[in-house]
């Protein structure tokens, strides 16, 4: 019988097997591909794969992939463990599925992720608290089709120059704050403000070399509240001041 809680990393290479004890896979960087019984899913962030006992399945990742694995020892464990939470446990774990986590278990998973899994003590009691937690409830991850990039860029180089919130970035995918940062971050591989940040710096970059626009009037229009804002953020980005930029591109044209 493996360790209750591992960390493992998935690549391109498929695997195919099945296993006695029932198994909870949890995303946590990339995109897991999941087959079971004739059913595909893709498990991310926020999401986890219920896999029973003897049910075989297929799993890989082209791009790789991190899960924390919960591999449950047997139903008297589950008895022992947890309590009056064991029998919606068992329901919960009768039936191939993929679902997703609420924000409140997807912060268990990341923080039991992130503590020393090898101490027995935390792998016991994490696996049986993450366990309760589930009982009480999980989505079905349906099929989700990719986030509206197109749109999400058209909308932040419009509003450049405004606030910018995750909310209203969600807001033109339809989902909720937590559920589209995790899928932002898996499709694009940056936070919604980092892509936004990235996105100020560059129109300032380009309004820099290609206009005769003062600086402070560019860091207005990309969105910083002052112009020291705007200077520390370019160099931050690009190692350089606004007038070295400038100055730079007049030398080159030269």
């Amino acid at each position: 019988m493996p360790p209750i809680l591992s960390l493992r990393h998935y690549n391109h290479d498929q695997i195919v097997h099945s296993h006695q004890h029932t198994q909870l896979v949890f995303g946590l960087r990339g995109q897991l591909d999941f087959e079971m019984d004739g059913r595909g899913s893709r498990i991310q962030q926020q999401q986890l794969a219920v896999v029973p006992s003897e049910t075989r399945h297929a799993c890989g990742s082209a791009s790789g992939s991190r899960c924390l694995i919960l591999d449950i020892p047997d139903d008297n464990w589950l008895q022992q463990r947890l309590g009056h939470h064991s029998e919606p446990g068992r329901r919960l774990l009768e039936k191939p599925a993929a679902l997703h986590l609420s924000p409140a278990q997807s912060q268990l998973v990341g923080w039991l992720a992130a503590s020393p899994i090898n101490d027995p003590v935390i792998s016991e009691q994490g696996a049986a608290l993450l366990l309760a937690s589930l009982a009480g409830g999980c989505e079905p991850a349906m099929q989700s089709s990719p986030l509206p990039l197109a749109a999400i860029h058209a909308h932040v180089e419009r509003h450049i120059g405004h606030p910018l919130e995750v909310r209203d970035l969600a807001r033109l995918a339809g989902l909720s704050v937590p559920r589209f940062h995790a899928r932002f971050v898996s499709e694009t591989g940056m936070t919604p403000m980092e892509f936004v940040r990235r996105r100020r710096v560059q129109q300032g970059r380009e309004l820099l070399i290609g206009t005769r626009l003062a600086v402070g009037e560019i860091a207005a229009r990309v969105g910083y509240a002052s112009q020291s804002a705007f200077t520390a953020a370019l160099s931050r980005e690009f190692g350089m001041t606004p007038r070295a930029l400038r100055r730079e591109s007049l030398d080159n044209r030269g």
